[in-house]
């Protein structure tokens, strides 16, 4: 069959120990039976490591973050379709969803393809927001309450138990044992992310995960579980294995089809030591580990890349479990020019 040549935009080129989605989501285009992909990095920083795989990204450009304001980065995503040509944009951050789910009708008039969740999706699984999404849509999760100051620390008792977990709004949690800590957790995600700050009770039991494309209609396009098996200090997945759960995956269903979600989406789930399963969090986008569900038979990328250029996507019905994924880490030789190239002209 012959491939189709497009251009696809991706942004979380950040492959470090805090892994964007980035790297793994071109790594399964590339791997495409229908598509011929010509790659189109977005970077925000100018040491993300995805910028210098020339073998993985084919042209790297330097965009304004979304806190600068959202005209910028859309002057700059206009900027650039002028010269490649974008057919589809797979934003990979949460805190850069927002914004392109504002503007994304402009996109398309641009002729920019994407497959976003819808505002009022994107709003509602809000961390600050999940135990009214829990009782909307009969899902188990934690008790927690969103906190803006150092001073409400001391309320905590007796509506929550030590341990608890302290988390951003966007990213980052840590487990606390007494107020000291959760005051020290504050101020280190407050200064990164800003407030508020999410105190959540902590469940005991296995962290397990599913990853997730939603057509929009309510239906599963495809799903994979997984357990992570090595997490690092930053409660990130460095391995992990696909599993035959199918309590996980009518769960998955169950929440895609009642919030008929559209886009790319991770269910982070504790399953408790009597099976029970509590949802903790919603990313809406593409996991970074979304390269495992590729590995097991579902390659997602490629999939919502057919659906935000129109075209019909049939679910995937399958995947092998005991599929195993472990990172690792290399050291890239990099031209000194080539950074200083992007740094001053934005574009490598």
């Amino acid at each position: 069959m012959k491939k189709t040549k497009i251009t696809v935009a991706v942004s979380g080129l950040n492959n470090t120990d805090n892994p964007g989605p980035g790297i793994p989501v071109i790594r399964a285009l590339r791997e495409s039976d229908a598509f011929d992909v010509r790659i189109i990095g977005l970077a925000y920083e100018n040491l993300e490591p995805g910028i210098y795989m020339h073998d993985v990204v084919d042209k790297v450009y330097q965009v304004p973050y979304p806190s600068i304001g959202s005209d910028k980065l859309l002057q700059r995503l206009a900027y650039i379709h002028s010269i490649e040509k974008i057919d589809v944009l797979i934003p990979n951050f949460d805190a850069e969803l927002y914004s392109f789910i504002s503007f994304e009708h402009k996109l398309h008039e641009m002729g920019i393809g994407t497959w976003l969740p819808t505002m009022e999706q994107f709003e509602e699984r809000h961390k600050t927001k999940l135990p009214e999404y829990g009782k909307k849509y009969g899902v188990n999760v934690p008790h927690s309450r969103p906190i803006n100051s150092i001073a409400e620390i001391n309320s905590l008792t007796p509506e929550f138990s030590y341990p608890l977990l302290v988390k951003g709004k966007f990213y980052d949690a840590y487990v606390a044992f007494n107020p000291e800590q959760v005051s020290l957790y504050f101020n280190k995600i407050a200064t990164k992310w800003g407030v508020p700050i999410i105190i959540q009770q902590f469940i005991r039991g296995t962290e397990v995960n599913v990853i997730a494309l939603g057509d929009g209609k309510g239906n599963t396009i495809g799903a994979v579980p997984m357990r992570k098996q090595y997490i690092t200090d930053k409660g990130k997945a460095w391995g992990g294995i696909t599993l035959d759960d199918q309590n996980m995956l009518d769960l998955c269903h169950k929440i895609l089809k009642k919030t008929k979600w559209k886009g790319g989406m991770e269910l982070e789930l504790i399953k408790t030591f009597d099976n029970k399963y509590y949802l903790i969090e919603i990313n809406p986008r593409i996991p970074a580990w979304v390269y495992l569900a590729v590995g097991a038979g579902q390659n997602i990328p490629e999939a919502m890349v057919k659906l935000a250029l129109g075209k019909k996507v049939k679910p995937f019905t399958t995947y092998e479990s005991g599929k195993m994924f472990i990172r690792y880490s290399w050291d890239m030789i990099v031209d000194l020019k080539e950074f200083e190239q992007l740094s001053t002209n934005g574009e490598l």
